[in-house]
């Protein structure tokens, strides 16, 4: 379920069913958010391996900042396939459905069900679509029955994620559209009884609420601007600055200076030895994916810049950081 943190479930009374199934807690990846973590669900390994960074990736490959799901250039919004780059050229961890002893299966909104991203990471499963709340888990309970072998099942709900970006997880929209959830699950659940499966739901990351005090925009600080030579990466709560050689200095006094209280500058390399993106072999193009510098949001501050003609938009739910509403997501086990 994507955007379901472990904190706002606890604080969903009226999510019952999930409650009463949670079994534990688990973290998220870093960075906190869907391009990264999703990618380590459908290939097993963490970014530092896959190189997925955030949304927005400094992709040498395609000449320029991506947008790694839809696969399109940052600027102008042209699709990497129109510049002659395909998949095999971004995505470089195989899929884990192909080394599975055992038949597999994704469920997957329409909207994405043949996007480069979700083809690629789909690679030996077999796909179905839904265009709903009530068809994701009908559809999942169909694949589920369908036959009485074992089965791998991959089943993703992006809509609690829309909504809270839009209204806010703290929203009246965000509570209405969890006890829809707890709701269907329990009737999936029903649904499944007997069928000697083990449904394991779980997600790739929480949400904040930023306040219009707590938005940021480089355009409002020209002169961290000018220390960047290219557009901010990754998330609006953990960015990648990519910063003009000789200006180090410059740019922490400026963040210690500047955005004291609100952001903390930690060196890429630094992160990268702490192990915050991982462990295991390093993706050979990672360090100029994830920049010099990572600027880390505290509390409910996000920085986010704007490249021209870029349409501009206010989301008020955000992730990506590493509050505990954002990394912690909730391990929830049923058997039936």
């Amino acid at each position: 379920i994507d955007g379901l943190g472990l904190n706002f479930l606890l604080r969903r009374g009226e999510m019952v069913t999930l409650r009463r199934h949670l079994r534990g807690r688990m973290t998220s990846v870093f960075p906190s958010t869907t391009a990264t973590a999703v990618t380590t669900f459908h290939t097993g390994v963490g970014p530092l391996q896959h190189g997925l960074t955030g949304w927005f990736v400094d992709l040498g490959e395609a000449g320029g900042v991506t947008a790694v799901l839809p696969f399109r250039c940052r600027e102008g919004g042209v699709a990497l396939n129109a510049r002659g780059i395909g998949p095999e050229a971004v995505f470089t961890e195989p899929p884990i459905f192909g080394r599975l002893a055992r038949e597999s299966w994704v469920v997957t909104p329409l909207s994405i069900l043949e996007s480069e991203y979700n083809r690629w990471h789909c690679q030996g499963a077999q796909r179905r679509a839904y265009s709903n709340l009530e068809a994701f888990f009908a559809e999942t309970a169909e694949v589920v029955a369908a036959s009485p072998h074992a089965k791998l099942v991959y089943a993703y709900l992006p809509d609690l994620d829309t909504v809270a970006h839009r209204a806010g997880v703290g929203s009246a929209q965000c509570r209405e559209l969890a006890y829809r959830i707890d709701q269907a699950f329990a009737g999936f659940l029903a649904r499944l009884a007997g069928t000697d499966t083990t449904v394991v739901l779980t997600a790739d990351h929480g949400f904040v609420d930023i306040p219009p005090e707590g938005r940021i925009d480089l355009a409002d600080h020209p002169a961290l601007a000018a220390l960047l030579r290219r557009p901010l990466c990754g998330e609006p709560r953990a960015a990648y600055c990519y910063v003009r050689p000789g200006r180090e200095a410059a740019f922490e006094a400026y963040v210690a200076t500047h955005l004291a209280g609100s952001a903390d500058a930690y060196p890429s390399a630094e992160l990268v030895a702490r192990g915050w993106f991982g462990d295991g072999p390093r993706h050979p193009r990672l360090m100029e994916r994830i920049g010099d510098y990572v600027l880390v949001m505290r509390d409910n501050y996000a920085i986010k810049d704007w490249l021209p003609g870029e349409k501009r938009y206010v989301n008020i739910g955000m992730h990506g950081g590493v509050s505990a509403d954002e990394m912690w997501v909730p391990l929830v086990v049923a058997t039936v």
